[in-house]
């Protein structure tokens, strides 16, 4: 036999116990370190029951109980029922919780049929498992009334808000400022919903967010016509070299004259919506207070 094979034989024979004594204590080492840092945290406190007993009572309490409930309301909900609840929370800007809304309809859904039902059993009217039926129905539908008139309030006043804030846009970006500098500058001084959607859309272009993503986020999370129109028209005028400045002068102008056109569209609606509570509430009264008197000297009379 060669003699480098057997060198290299006794070379592969010794190393595999030095590689087990060079490996073995280090795999000791660390699993003693890890037991010790467990051991540690197990005694300061960082099972998982003394994680849950820190917790608040309400958090104990509530948190379980609403998603419980909640996921009852999903389950009777179809599913475009509970996308369109979710647009209108987004819509509203609150920050109500998606699990936090389905199980408040839960219960005031729930809440007076139990109550009607209750009532009926215990002896009271016949008509008490109706009335509960119907304010179980209207308590259902309440949380979704009040996130839609929240929503289409929100989005009046970012629709009324906007030609100020591209007057104020123009101005900026005139004088020389970037169109960053200058949604910064009006995300200081602006109040109102508009204020905190430019606020929360240099938010994005702050962690590197693309401005042509953080814009179409912005029209995620809002439904205005006019809004949309200018984003467009600006990622527009990005692509094809278009002076901005340009672009926001027309765009001001023109949602300018919108918001005027709208006022004077309200305005023309307000005859039409005062008839039905001049014709049903103010002349009843009116003729009650003006020919009451006479109507009962005339009958005196008689």
């Amino acid at each position: 036999m060669p003699p480098y094979v057997v060198l290299a034989s006794l070379a592969v024979c010794l190393s595999v116990p030095l590689l087990w004594f060079s490996v073995a204590p280090d795999r000791g080492r660390t699993t003693r370190k890890v037991s010790r840092n467990l051991s540690a945290g197990m005694a300061g406190g960082g099972d998982l029951r003394g994680m849950v007993l820190s917790q608040s009572p309400a958090e104990r309490l509530f948190r379980p109980a609403t998603k419980a409930l909640a996921a009852g309301a999903r389950r009777l909900s179809p599913t475009g029922v509970v996308d369109n609840l979710e647009r209108r929370i987004q819509l509203a800007g609150v920050g109500w919780k998606l699990e936090t809304v389905l199980a408040l309809k839960l219960v005031m859904g729930a809440g007076p049929i139990v109550v009607g039902v209750a009532w009926a059993w215990l002896g009271g009217p016949g008509t008490a498992t109706t009335i509960g039926l119907v304010g179980g129905f209207i308590g259902f539908l309440l949380p979704d009334s009040v996130l839609a008139r929240l929503a289409a309030a929100r989005q009046v006043a970012i629709g009324n808000q906007l030609p100020d804030t591209l007057d104020q846009l123009t101005i900026c970006v005139e004088s020389g400022l970037g169109i960053d500098a200058a949604l910064a500058r009006i995300a200081r001084t602006a109040t109102g919903p508009l204020g905190g959607e430019i606020a929360r859309l240099l938010q994005d272009l702050r962690v590197g967010v693309p401005r042509a993503d953080a814009l179409n986020d912005l029209l995620e999370r809002t439904d205005v016509a006019e809004l949309r129109q200018f984003v467009h028209a600006l990622l527009q005028a990005e692509s094809f070299g278009v002076p901005v400045s340009r672009v926001l002068r027309a765009q001001a102008v023109e949602q300018r004259e919108k918001r005027r056109f709208r006022a004077e569209e309200r305005a023309m609606k307000l005859p039409v919506k005062v008839i039905f509570p001049l014709v049903f509430c103010i002349l009843p009264v009116l003729f009650i207070v003006v020919l009451g008197p006479a109507f009962v000297r005339l009958s005196s009379g008689l």
